[in-house]
């Protein structure tokens, strides 16, 4: 098996007005968010330009479920197909289908807590 995660692919948490945290974090910590958040760009050691997400949620939504904590981490992943199979094999709860859009593939985990786990198999250049 490759790598399983690579980094973090972002940190999505709830609150109760998230235009209202986006602007604050604009405001005070230079944020440069947009309507899902703030998009951080890195390069990885290749040299492959690479996101980090930091996403508010409005506190009612539906997403992180079936977890009911205020937060959901987002890792980045190599081959989320087989990593979801070994997980699996493993006992891990894997939660729902692999959805896959232009920017990536999403598989999702709950560990021993509770806490929901995205991981992502991105696309960045989608994003470029």
């Amino acid at each position: 098996m490759k790598k399983r995660v690579t980094g973090i692919g972002g940190f999505f948490f709830k609150t109760k007005n998230p235009g209202k945290i986006k602007d604050w974090y604009r405001d005070h910590l230079g944020l440069n968010t947009d309507e899902y958040g703030c998009t951080f760009w890195w390069k990885d050691m290749e040299g492959n330009d690479c996101s980090t997400q930091w996403s508010p949620f409005k506190e009612d939504t539906t997403y992180f479920e079936p977890s009911k904590k205020q937060f959901m981490m987002n890792f980045r992943v190599e081959n989320l197909v087989e990593l979801l199979e070994v997980l699996t094999k493993e006992g891990v709860s894997v939660v729902g289908d692999i959805q896959e859009y232009d920017y990536g593939k999403f598989g999702y985990i709950m560990d021993p807590e509770g806490n929901k786990i995205e991981l992502w198999e991105p696309v960045d250049k989608a994003f470029l």
